[in-house]
């Protein structure tokens, strides 16, 4: 995929809302991010944005807000208005059965009737990338999915595989559908793509570009 030069102009904190009908009015292609507690999901907003916007609960699955933020990025000359939604991780909450199912249920009424939503991005630890709840989610995310939309798995903290892993893991990637990209917010070798590269290519989803990727 050819990476295209990409400038943050501004990124910041929109609101928070608990369901869809408390959520801000849609104005720009959203991108949803989905993901266990403590899969590196806010550290990698953060760098997307280029600000500490995201804020990580000192709790695993703790938080049951949507939080959405807004940002605007410039390829070429063209300006892009993006909304950027971080929804609670899955995985560990400890709360009653009763607010976890009404938690789920504002979750799932958001992302099926929330149309300005053009990009599911669903973060999967590289280090074990074959879990149950994360094989639930990529179903859910498939049955959901509109024509308009679509869904890039992102395997989160790639910098701490072993050479050998990393390559395997590429390799195994390569076969899979939908798309995936390996990513790190740390990552200091060329076998990682840039979060430039990762920018590029969430515009190239956004826009429907995404043939070459």
């Amino acid at each position: 995929m050819h990476s295209q030069p990409i400038r943050i102009v501004k990124s910041r904190f929109l609101t928070s809302a608990t369901h869809i009908a408390n959520a801000p009015a849609p104005s720009a292609s959203e991108i949803v991010f989905l993901g266990r507690s403590n899969v590196g999901k806010s550290s990698l907003i953060n760098a997307l944005l280029g600000a500490p916007l995201a804020k990580s609960s000192s709790t695993p699955g703790k938080t049951q807000l949507i939080n959405f933020f807004e940002s605007i990025w410039q390829r070429h000359d063209d300006s892009l208005p993006l909304h950027f939604i971080d929804l609670p991780g899955f995985g560990y909450a400890k709360v009653s059965k009763i607010l976890k199912q009404q938690w789920e249920q504002n979750l799932l009424d958001f992302l099926l009737k929330r149309r300005s939503i053009k990009l599911f991005l669903h973060l999967i630890d590289a280090r074990h990338i074959d879990l149950h709840i994360d094989r639930e989610v990529g179903e859910f995310l498939r049955n959901v999915c509109k024509e308009d939309q679509q869904i890039l798995c992102l395997y989160t903290k790639a910098d701490k595989l072993k050479s050998n892993e990393l390559h395997a893991l590429k390799q195994k990637l390569a076969r899979l559908q939908p798309p995936s990209y390996i990513c790190s917010t740390q990552a200091k070798t060329s076998k990682i793509p840039s979060l430039e590269s990762l920018r590029a290519a969430i515009v190239q989803f956004v826009l429907g570009e995404n043939n070459a990727f």
